[in-house]
């Protein structure tokens, strides 16, 4: 992966979306820093769009959509999208449609009862009561306790992932990239398979692998290293910085391809 600052200004002169992942790719430990922030702010002042695409839960996107300087958010792995609606609302579309909200819901409770009987010592991530269509399961330290979580959600018949904080599972065939290729299409009139200009896609870990292995325009902040070897395709860049600082170093490169 070449440095992001070794790239040619003219390089993401067509970008006009740029998607990104959240935790520890705009935050760093927990924290979003002003800098960061400012750095949505002046990428919507140019007219680029900006949408976080995490596995955050329902609860975080409802803020974000409503608060930050932003277009809209995919949340949980791309179970959702959650969109400004006025000055106080926000428009919720799900990847399931409104009729199956309930059904999913009562079949990701038994899987999560299901996974706690197999696995007495998982332990449900604290923001699980804010999701919506999704099990998130707090990573361990031991990569051998996260992949039997992985197998156990999969046995339970759910899709299943890690990133850097959560072992997340749901239910249909659909990740971060599928909810972003709707959107995208739906709400913003682009269609990414043609279109793979207008996209950048900014991310840190292992459930960025679709977008880093479809997008052209890719960077990944600079603890990707520690993921590399769970990403088919790396990033096309890698910044600097980790968090929040490589996603500014991002922002700011486009920004420059518009000046």
């Amino acid at each position: 992966m070449p440095p992001l600052s070794a790239a040619a200004k003219s390089t993401f002169a067509g970008v006009r979306v740029v998607l990104t992942d959240m935790d520890d790719t705009l935050t760093f430990k927990g924290r979003l820093a002003a800098r960061t922030y400012d750095a949505l702010e002046r990428l919507q002042r140019a007219g680029v769009k900006v949408l976080p695409v995490t596995a955050a839960p329902a609860g975080w996107c409802d803020q974000m959509a409503r608060m930050w300087p932003v277009d809209g958010v995919i949340g949980e792995n791309g179970g959702l999208f959650f969109r400004r609606a006025g000055e106080h609302g926000v428009a919720r579309q799900y990847w399931h449609g409104d009729d199956d909200g309930r059904t999913v819901r009562n079949r990701l409770k038994e899987i999560m009862d299901h996974v706690q009987t197999a696995l007495p010592s998982a332990r449900l991530a604290d923001d699980q009561a804010f999701r919506l269509t999704s099990l998130a399961f707090a990573r361990s330290d031991d990569p051998a306790k996260n992949a039997a979580l992985v197998a156990a959600l999969r046995a339970a018949g759910a899709s299943a992932t890690i990133n850097n904080l959560w072992v997340l599972g749901w239910l249909g065939d659909y990740d971060k990239l599928a909810m972003t290729r709707r959107v995208m299409a739906d709400s913003y009139g682009i269609d990414i398979e043609t279109d793979r200009e207008a996209v950048l896609f900014c991310g840190d870990s292992t459930n960025d692998a679709p977008m880093f292995g479809f997008f052209r325009h890719t960077v990944g902040v600079s603890t990707i290293r520690d993921y590399l070897a769970d990403i088919p395709a790396p990033p096309a860049w890698i910044a600097d910085g980790p968090g929040g600082d490589g996603f500014v170093e991002a922002a700011n490169a486009v920004l420059a391809a518009k000046s």
